[in-house]
């Protein structure tokens, strides 16, 4: 195989022992209408079971598989990013290993990246997921956009993507990651087409509503600073009800409408008032800790173990 590389797949794995062989297999049958030259690149994010051990077993097969294995769980979009570090293709693509992202659309985002775009997107057109899933995904995108401004418009990471914008991704050096928002910031020209979405191979996502959401603000907190501007805007509204509900108090007194003094409205004010500066001081503190988290510099990722990997970029 020749040096570089036409075509790199770059696929995070976690807890996908059963999922890796048949992964491997459908690459190798669509890579193949493309071209013989290509590599898959799987990074194992520390998975708890043989995830590992199935990545090792399909690179003994073909030396085109490779395998990357990261010192400890960093999370999807930093096990994309270590892939991204090793991949040489001319061609890039990114998609996740449970299989919802399918194979066998990869031919059709290469043969409409040969129009002249740098990045094709794979929108999903139907979610092959629970509907518990698929309503809380479509909350947290709503809620996403509008605290972050970025769209979604059903577009994950599962792409095309030319070498020279995955070489300016790889130049970046934020720690808060997120491989399509910060994609997106790049630029260069883009589109996106339609594909179809599968059920899960095997066993169940790792993603909880949890993680979903910690993901969100990370993203949110490191691309924008809009929630800086709405607690300024709570806080304004919160002087302006303050001086209307004192200048009622004094209006009540001396026309009579209050006969007796009392604290609940005091009480009232200082839980409201004490709330809203807890709050601000929270959303400046979350900015305080990504800046600490950034200026300490230290590693996206550790890598533990590779396997055909040549590393002579």
């Amino acid at each position: 195989m020749a040096n570089k590389p036409h075509i790199s797949i770059v696929s995070p794995v976690y807890q996908a022992e059963k999922i890796i062989g048949e992964l491997v297999r459908q690459l190798h049958e669509n890579l193949r209408t493309i071209t013989e030259d290509y590599e898959v690149i799987l990074v194992n994010d520390a998975s708890q079971d043989n995830s590992w051990e199935a990545v090792v077993g399909e690179c003994t097969k073909d030396s085109r598989v490779k395998g990357i294995n990261l010192s400890r769980n960093f999370g999807q979009h930093y096990a994309i990013t270590a892939g991204l570090h090793y991949a040489k293709g001319d061609w890039v693509i990114v998609m996740d290993c449970d299989l919802q992202d399918r194979p066998d659309e990869i031919p059709n985002l290469y043969r409409k990246a040969q129009e002249g775009w740098d990045i094709v997107y794979a929108r999903r057109t139907e979610r092959q997921d629970k509907f518990t899933k698929r309503m809380s995904s479509r909350v947290f995108n709503a809620f996403f956009t509008y605290l972050s401004g970025i769209k979604t418009d059903n577009v994950a990471n599962f792409g095309i993507y030319h070498k020279k914008v995955i070489d300016e991704y790889n130049k970046m050096s934020e720690y808060a990651r997120s491989f399509g928002t910060l994609i997106r910031y790049l630029g260069f020209r883009s589109c996106a087409i339609d594909v179809k979405h599968s059920a899960r191979f095997e066993g169940k996502s790792s993603y909880t509503l949890a993680k979903l959401f910690r993901l969100g603000i990370d993203v949110i907190l490191s691309n924008s600073d809009k929630p800086l501007k709405l607690a300024v805007k709570f806080g304004f509204i919160t002087s302006v009800i303050s001086f209307l509900l004192a200048l009622y108090n004094v209006v009540a007194r001396l026309t009579g409408i209050i006969q007796l003094l009392g604290y609940t409205t005091t009480v009232f004010s200082i839980w409201f008032v004490g709330g809203m500066i807890l709050f601000v001081l929270g959303i400046v503190g979350l900015y305080i800790e990504r800046i600490f988290t950034q200026v300490k510099g230290r590693q996206l990722f550790i890598v533990k173990d590779v396997i055909n990997i040549y590393d002579n970029k």
